[in-house]
């Protein structure tokens, strides 16, 4: 197996961390796995903010659903980061929707998201993406601006433990050839 496919069959969805910092160059090298995520016509339509601050970790935790297991995970990480995407970039030509789904954002974050999660992967770290909360509240905790959308939260820091891989379909139950 490639250093590649292990790090893609081996990373978790981590919501308990240990008490340590990332180093800046470790927040580098993930800012990079974004930079470089691809996305519609090299758009690069996605946007980070970097929440360390203990009071502003608390205000995002209380966006969350309290029913969403990664609730604790907001504040115990050593940092959240929040995606964001600017609006009416990504899926358009000349200003126009060019897809029947509209604005390509989401998939664009989500290439980008990946990136990020399998890259701290391969540094020692964990990370668990995080959809379900109120999202105009959030926003307005993080001051994005108009022309923008806050999409997911991934929270980051060292595992506290790596549990055993869940139950995968197996490949002949998702792939089909030349048709479903």
């Amino acid at each position: 197996m490639t250093p590649l496919m292990e790090i893609i069959k081996n990373r978790r969805s981590i919501r308990k961390y240990e008490d340590r910092d990332i180093s800046d160059e470790m927040l580098n090298t993930l800012f990079e796995a974004v930079q470089w995520a691809p996305s519609w016509a090299n758009t690069q339509c996605c946007e980070l903010v970097v929440v360390k601050d203990a009071t502003t970790k608390l205000d995002i935790q209380e966006c969350i659903s309290p029913k969403n297991p990664a609730t604790k995970a907001i504040v115990n990480a050593p940092v959240v980061f929040a995606l964001c995407a600017k609006n009416k970039q990504s899926g358009y030509y000349n200003g126009n929707v060019s897809t029947k789904y509209g604005d390509w954002f989401m998939f664009d974050l989500g290439l980008a998201a990946q990136n990020l999660c399998l890259a701290a992967h391969d540094l020692g770290l964990s990370t668990v993406i995080v959809g379900l909360f109120d999202h105009e509240r959030a926003e307005r905790v993080l001051n994005i601006p108009e022309g923008y959308s806050l999409v997911a939260f991934i929270p980051l820091g060292f595992p506290a433990k790596s549990p055993s891989p869940p139950k995968r379909k197996t490949i002949d139950t998702l792939v089909h050839y030349e048709s479903f």
